[in-house]
């Protein structure tokens, strides 16, 4: 009978465990996995999903997917083009003089401007317990006493959910908050100097805000008014903008003017799910293709389709313009298909790269990003420069994205520091000989492994002004040979050094080589390296560089006072306009001259630039823009405040079941225009992930074979016994 079991035992662990195996280290449930379910990560828990207060990346990688703005970006055109979104056409605009009478564009008269904007009728948020209303017309839910809230820990405690559909007074409730100084808006200041009535608006609700919370009330904003924002009805908002500002579109697009009912903002102000950490920051309300189902920061956060959803369709191109944006056939066969595709979003904690890169090639990631470690496993360099994937990547079907971000990263001088600040033509010459002597593609390919492109200005690729080839080439630091560009030798640096009165390094007026200061913030073993390079560059020119490190707060406070020499700095673009570049060298935002507000951290001042830049920053992307935008480069890579640094580069890496992923630096909202191949991702995972049972059957038969001998032996021992007892 023992050898029958046995048997039996040893079968099952023959053939139960192939079938079975595959379970054993995935991270997801099998069932999702054959389902449209995406499965990304994070690694540093959003912290703040309010939409008027949020302004980080991975805080809006959520957000995104749940708000919408009246505007969003094409996810297919580039350059990068506004449409609507909750609109039925994009805002029109009225241009008014001082007394409301409408006036030409172009008229010196013009002192508003005036959008409208006019929203369809079709659009509902998710599902919620702040719009459930009782009998008698009143919210349910709006004022929950303490038997009830002893009885709710999370929101789906609340059981019933309704809907209502999107109104323009939810756009205008938006920037009311926005206004609230407690609410903490980073825009708030800029937006102030935009819409109309906005900053005395600010100051009324403030302190308004402030006696509620100190009487213990809520605040309903519903019963107060911005000057510039009207409600012309459900469908109708006016906002009236200061001057001219076309880039006031792009922030139409963003989050912070994404709609807020005013029944889920008076919800969460209850005292009692504050308490339990049931707040507006915590659980978003948004009319978007998803909703937030779970929020479990120390584990996985998840989101589920928005049964609401409004009708979209996957955007299609014409021949003529599939051919202009350069876009290939495969991002095209959803054309016209209603979004979207994915059903659910499971995004789980990862705080290694490492275990988050195993899992992406195990198949149990649908894509994944490059770190450091994993770059040479991944990515080929070419003898030329281009980066292309690795033999192991191209057997598993894996694919690769890169782009160039809208961003900067540049070594600035402070304008106003004697030695390396000035207009006069030592000091230009001086930063130009520092300028040339930085290798920036030696940078790139040490430190970054060939992820960016040197900046031949301010302005990255993919923004209005930027120019390719020989006429976007920074002539004061590189020459253009044989249809490439090549920095100028180090002879050219040295010349100008010494045209600068700084011979070899060494200065002429006191004789010894000249010191520079360095400010930094990378005190870590890992930035050594960095720091010894940056060293190297100026030893090149006879200049003794001394590194200055600090913490971040003492660092910012530092250039806010302009008490620097040299620092490295960025700027990612907000929207992308050449306005959002070239405004870091404002003379009216020099950081010295505003306490510390302003944005032209290097405090470079130029008459000629900023005459230029107050006719550019508010003009439509035309010749005459351009012509503008060309000369301000000339004058900037004259003075050259900056070393114009690179510009990054951005890559990914996507399983073949991962479809219609095209980098796009500026939406946020673009997961409802990916889809998954779900059953060619079960394939794929069963195959990656056939476990190795030799090592298991022979664990299984010595087991087997141990307990057949002592079976034996048991045996053997009874029947002797017996034998003994019969005689």
């Amino acid at each position: 009978m023992g050898i029958k079991y046995i048997h039996i035992l040893l079968l099952l662990c023959i053939f139960l465990v192939p079938n079975y195996a595959m379970v054993w280290n995935s991270p997801h449930e099998s069932k999702k996995v054959k389902e449209d379910t995406l499965f990304s990560s994070f690694s540093l828990p959003p912290k703040r999903l309010d939409p008027v207060v949020s302004y980080a990346s991975n805080e809006w990688a959520i957000i995104g997917q749940i708000y919408e703005p009246p505007l969003q970006y094409n996810y297919l055109k580039r350059p990068y083009e506004l449409e609507p979104l909750t609109l039925t056409k994009m805002p029109t605009i009225r241009y008014l003089d001082k007394k409301g009478n409408r006036v030409d564009e172009h008229s010196d008269k013009v002192m508003f401007s005036e959008y409208r904007l006019d929203l369809r009728k079709d659009i509902k948020y998710q599902n919620h317990p702040c719009f459930v209303k009782d009998a008698e017309g009143r919210l349910r839910y709006g004022v929950l006493s303490n038997e009830q809230l002893d009885s709710i820990h999370a929101l789906d405690d609340l059981k019933q959910t309704a809907t209502r559909y999107l109104v323009a007074a939810d756009y205008a409730y938006a920037i009311k908050r926005m206004a609230v100084r407690q609410n903490h808006s980073p825009i708030l200041d800029n937006m102030q100097t935009y819409i109309n009535g906005l900053r005395k608006f600010s100051a009324k609700i403030t302190q308004i805000a402030k006696e509620k919370k100190k009487n213990g009330q809520v605040l309903d904003l519903r019963p107060y008014s911005i000057d510039g924002v009207k409600v012309i009805d459900d469908e109708t908002l006016m906002i009236t903008i200061k001057g001219r500002y076309p880039q006031f579109l792009y922030w139409l697009s963003m989050n912070f003017f994404a709609p807020i009912p005013w029944e889920a903002d008076l919800f969460y102000q209850q005292p009692g799910l504050i308490a339990k950490n049931i707040t507006l920051n915590w659980f978003p309300v948004g009319t978007g293709a998803y909703y937030l189902a779970e929020n479990n920061p120390n584990r996985q956060m998840r989101l589920l389709i928005n049964p609401n959803y409004h009708d979209e369709r996957y955007p299609s191109l014409s021949k003529a313009e599939q051919k202009k944006f350069n876009i290939p056939e495969a991002l095209l066969k959803d054309s016209g298909a209603k979004m979207p595709f994915i059903k659910e979003i499971v995004y789980s904690l990862e705080k290694e790269n490492i275990p988050l890169w195993n899992k992406f090639l195990q198949g149990y990631y649908d894509a994944s990003g490059i770190s450091s470690e994993a770059f040479d496993q991944a990515v080929q360099i070419s003898s030329g420069g281009t980066m292309g994937l690795s033999d192991e990547m191209k057997e598993k079907g894996i694919k690769l994205k890169g782009s160039v971000e809208p961003s900067i990263f540049y070594l600035a001088f402070n304008m106003v520091d004697p030695v390396v600040g000035g207009y006069s033509k030592a000091a230009k010459k001086l930063r130009q000989a520092i300028s040339i002597a930085q290798n920036e593609e030696e940078y790139i390919s040490i430190f970054t492994n060939e992820r960016g492109i040197p900046a031949q200005g301010p302005i990255p690729p993919g923004i209005f002004g930027y120019e390719e080839g020989e006429a976007g080439t920074n002539t004061v630091v590189y020459n253009w040979v044989d249809g490439k560009r090549v920095r100028k030798p180090l002879v050219v640096a040295k010349k100008l050094l010494a045209e600068a009165g700084y011979p070899n390094g060494i200065s002429e007026k006191t004789g010894k080589h000249l010191k520079l200061y360095y400010d930094t913030t990378a005190t870590g073993p890992d930035d050594r390296a960095l720091m010894d390079w940056r060293r190297k560059q100026f030893d090149k020119l006879g200049i003794e560089l001394v590194i200055r490190a600090t913490d971040y707060n003492r660092f910012q406070d530092k250039i806010r006072k302009g008490k620097v020499q040299l620092f490295s700095w960025g700027w990612n673009a907000d929207y992308p306009d050449p306005e959002n570049f070239l405004f870091l060298l404002y003379g009216g935002n020099a950081a010295v001259d505003t306490n510390g507000a302003g944005i032209n951290s290097s405090n470079y001042k130029n008459p000629k630039f900023d005459r230029l830049f107050n006719q550019m920053k508010t003009m439509k992307n035309t010749p005459a823009r351009m012509q503008i935008i060309q000369k301000m480069l000339k004058i900037v890579r004259e003075d050259a405040p900056w070393v114009w640094g690179m510009h990054p580069k951005s890559l990914a890496l996507f399983h073949q079941w991962y479809h219609n992923v095209l980098p796009h630096a500026m939406a946020n909202n673009t997961l409802k225009y990916k889809r998954i191949d779900a059953k060619l991702r079960v394939r794929k995972q069963q195959a990656w992930n056939r476990p190795v049972i030799l090592p298991l059957i022979l664990l299984a038969l010595v087991m087997c074979l141990a307990v057949f001998l002592l079976y034996r032996a048991y045996l053997n021992r009874q029947r002797s016994v017996i034998i003994r007892e019969e005689h």
